[in-house]
């Protein structure tokens, strides 16, 4: 089967990409309301785009209704928001969290998650998250006709639990545990996937 993109509409291309563009990683993202509420919403339309500067990438598009979503619109405020990257025991909360809502309203309160103070960093955590990463913005682009706002945030600190911590970890090198860790995967639609096996292969000199 070819697909030709100049005959598929808006959505037609993106429902096409995300069933083929998997798995992805899951970016949680906490940022906090001009009325000192916390927003908290899941995007996988993420990766990491660069070390030095240590940048992730977060694309979002608009809201149902158009206008800007809360993440951009309280990064763009406060300049700091803080990702987590979700585990299976999280799945429920994360899909739970993803409707759209008054901006007066706390998903962190309405799905009764606990937080914590991220050492070191303006917003706090969430409790139970195994990995999470403090970060201030470093740049907002919009691209495409929707616009899709492209959100570059610039990692300050990062948590990792311990419990996710490979043993064979390295003197110069934090290793964790992929399996441990059990990230969620976005697949597409509304599927979601795990990981079960692990392949190490050593890369070439």
């Amino acid at each position: 089967m070819i697909l030709d993109f100049d005959e598929l509409s808006s959505g037609q291309r993106y429902f096409q990409t995300i069933q083929t563009l998997m798995p992805r990683p899951i970016a949680w993202v906490l940022t906090e309301h001009e009325n000192g509420g916390y927003n908290l919403a899941p995007f996988s339309f993420f990766t990491a785009i660069c070390s030095e500067p240590p940048l992730l990438m977060l694309s979002l598009g608009l809201k149902p209704g158009g206008g800007f979503k809360d993440t951009r619109i309280n990064l763009e405020r406060s300049k700091r928001c803080v990702i987590h990257i979700p585990d299976r025991a999280m799945l429920e909360a994360m899909n739970a969290s993803s409707a759209t809502l008054s901006a007066n309203i706390s998903e962190v309160e309405q799905l009764g998650l606990a937080l914590k103070p991220f050492d070191g960093f303006t917003l706090p955590r969430l409790a139970d998250a195994r990995v999470a990463y403090g970060c201030k913005l470093h740049e907002i682009m919009e691209i495409g006709a929707g616009p899709q706002s492209l959100l570059f945030v610039q990692i300050e600190r990062m948590f990792i639990d311990d419990v996710i911590l490979d043993d064979a970890a390295q003197a110069d090198r934090i290793k964790v545990d992929a399996l441990k860790l059990d990230p969620v995967a976005r697949l597409g639609a509304n599927e979601y996937g795990f990981l079960h096996d692990i392949k190490h292969i050593k890369r070439p000199d």
